[in-house]
């Protein structure tokens, strides 16, 4: 079913409990007007802040102005999302709320559920009494997937669906098709959730890592003032996620580990992380319009998701194949030069912290995709060019960075739509070609582009380094020390 230019794509029959109203629930709010039928009567959003309830009530959406604790989530939420029949949605779009307590709750009550990340409950991030390890992307993916493992299947619930992670997991596999496509490979596209079919296709391809290489180009019309951080989306989940360990998932093809590398005993072991701050750990990567850049290795689930889903192991179990996985992102100007003070203040947060609307922003683009490297063709970027210009025709209320997210997000309900009985699936399970066909129309220039630089490239080489120079796709050559 069409609705003037943009399909409506199913009906959500129950109510619909969005939690979170930052710049990333303002963003999706039009997207699910748009694209789905349901009872606006029967929408709740919920958030601690009433800073934006006016475009909630304009709507006649009811807004409630709360905060969801591990003391109230059960007490609160199990009404919202059973009143007046159907099947509900819950959208969690919030920060310290636990994801995984959130999705079991709606799994017992029959609803729908999507998320962008795996959320703890306030404080994890922060603990000072924790050890490293117990903060990691590893160690809260790892409680998903054990749930996974105790109750399988059942109502669905997709998470970690915004951007990345998300959406570039979509992209990488439709880079691995190009690029197996453009080697004049025989071989059949394996099916959404064949694990072991993509992974041995990825093996076969001699794919030796993979970069979520992005950069952020939207720029402000006035100058950052000091002690203010800024970003193009959530402060509060950057700063969360920049002050986790630096962590990566841990290719086959390495021959080396930085000295402050640990690695995990249990689980998969499909990753390791660093004693130090994601936000402070430099890479070198490539994106099409800078070319070479610095990055920053910030954890993110899909370093871990993708490098999992990617393994191959042998009859014994042992390890074959596994690329290296990591987040390689230049946010924009305004973001570093936040962090650069943040850093250098001891790692306290500004007092102020601030969202930049598509108002404030006058031109940029956000270039976020996936590079695969080191196999014949060298490398290959393949993903999403959207421009500030374009996303504020597109949909209102968020710049180009939040439209990448938001519209992820509704791909990611669509799907549980067509799958409502599919379990915890994570976006690499999922049909990439559906989810992409939804995603597309808000996504700009979407393009794959082969390039010949390699990490050994650019070097200034004014100075002894260690490095290898008979691999150039070594982490030893990215990571900048």
């Amino acid at each position: 079913m069409v609705s003037g230019r943009w399909p409506v794509h199913g009906e959500i029959t129950g109510p619909v409990v969005m939690i979170g109203f930052g710049s990333i629930g303002r963003g999706t709010l039009p997207l699910i007007e748009r694209h789905f039928k349901f009872d606006k009567s029967r929408m709740v959003v919920i958030d601690p802040s009433d800073a934006d309830r006016k475009l909630v009530d304009e709507r006649g959406i009811k807004f409630m102005q709360d905060a969801i604790t591990k003391d109230n989530y059960r007490e609160l939420l199990t009404p919202l999302l059973t009143a007046g029949g159907g099947q509900g949605f819950c959208v969690n779009l919030s920060v310290d709320t636990s994801s995984l307590d959130l999705m079991k709750l709606c799994r017992e009550l029959g609803v729908l559920y999507v998320d962008t990340v795996v959320e703890p409950w306030l404080g994890f991030y922060f603990d000072n009494a924790a050890g490293n390890e117990a903060r990691t992307n590893y160690a809260l993916r790892s409680t998903v997937r054990e749930e996974v493992r105790r109750n399988p299947g059942g109502t669905t619930a997709v998470n970690c669906c915004g951007a990345n992670p998300g959406m570039v997991s979509w992209f990488v596999k439709r880079a691995l098709v190009n690029i197996a496509t453009d080697m004049g490979l025989n071989f059949e596209e394996p099916i959404a959730s064949d694990r072991e079919g993509w992974a041995r296709l990825m093996q076969r391809v001699g794919v030796k890592g993979i970069h979520i290489a992005e950069r952020d180009t939207q720029r402000t019309k006035k100058p950052k003032p000091f002690n203010v951080f800024w970003n193009t989306w959530s402060v509060e989940g950057f700063i969360a996620e920049g002050l986790q360990p630096a962590e990566l998932g841990w290719g086959t093809h390495e021959t080396w580990m930085p000295a402050n590398a640990k690695t995990h005993e249990k689980g998969t072991q499909a990753a390791i992380y660093l004693e130090q701050p994601g936000a402070n750990t430099r890479v070198r990567s490539w994106c099409p319009t800078p070319g070479p850049q610095y990055g920053f290795l910030v954890t993110h689930n899909e370093s871990i998701s993708i490098a999992d889903f990617f393994t191959v192991r042998g009859k014994d179990g042992k390890v074959e194949y596994r690329p290296t996985c990591h987040y390689a992102y230049h946010p924009c100007n305004d973001a570093v030069l936040s962090l650069h003070e943040m850093f250098g203040a001891e790692g306290k947060a500004q007092p102020v912290q601030h969202v930049l609307d598509e108002n404030e922003l006058v031109d940029g683009v956000d270039e976020l995709g996936v590079l695969l490297y080191g196999h014949s063709k060298n490398a290959y970027w393949y993903g999403s060019q959207l421009s500030l210009e374009e996303a504020r025709r597109l949909a209102p209320y968020q710049n180009a960075t939040g439209l990448q997210v938001t519209s992820a997000v509704l791909a990611g309900m669509v799907w549980a739509l067509d799958n409502p009985e599919a379990g915890i699936v994570e976006t690499d399970e999922m049909d990439y070609r559906r989810c992409l066909e939804v995603q597309m129309p808000y996504l700009g220039p979407v393009h794959g582009y082969y390039t010949e630089w390699t990490p050994l490239h650019d070097r200034p080489g004014l100075f002894p380094e260690d490095i290898d120079q008979n691999d150039p796709w070594q982490f030893r050559n990215i990571l900048v020390r």
